[in-house]
């Protein structure tokens, strides 16, 4: 399998393989929301802990507070949260990064959640196969169907 020739769409894949990263040592309480800027041109993320989300798992809930949620956008391409220093970095060298800069969110996000760390791995899968799936949208400037297997596991406790 080869890397995609989309410098985007290798962005976005690292960002969500930082995710995967994440889950594999433990912090699988760590979730993410994604859709589409208003002006249709760059796939926006969010990245917080298991309790800031909607029960659906597709959105961020109101009450966040500061340093509970990272934001990402495609116009910035591998600026993760705007890191002047993540460019060409590896996404478990982010993942300590994320981890080192995000505290409340990495204690928070500490835990077991299976049923969504294998849907990341597969929404990982179609990613590095660019396949269109692999990036989730859940929020544009325009109707949104989401298909069943593009949708994250709802949010069915806060257990750790």
């Amino acid at each position: 399998m080869r890397p995609s020739t989309n410098r985007t769409y290798r962005s976005i894949t690292r960002l969500l393989t930082m995710i995967h990263e994440l889950h594999k040592v433990g912090y699988q309480r760590i979730r993410f929301c994604s859709g589409m800027a208003p002006s249709g041109l760059y796939w926006r993320c969010s990245i917080t802990h298991v309790d800031a989300m909607l029960s659906d798992g597709m959105g961020l809930a109101e009450a966040c507070r500061p340093g509970e949620v990272a934001q990402y956008s495609t116009g910035g391409l591998d600026l993760y949260s705007g890191w002047t220093d993540a460019p060409g970095r590896s996404a478990r060298e982010l993942g300590v990064m994320f981890l080192d800069r995000f505290p409340i969110i990495a204690e928070k996000g500490q835990g077991r959640d299976w049923a969504y760390a294998g849907w990341l791995t597969e929404v990982l899968g179609w990613a590095e196969q660019d396949d269109r799936r692999g990036f989730p949208v859940w929020f544009a400037d325009y109707p949104v169907e989401i298909a069943e297997a593009d949708r994250p596991p709802p949010i069915v406790s806060s257990l750790a």
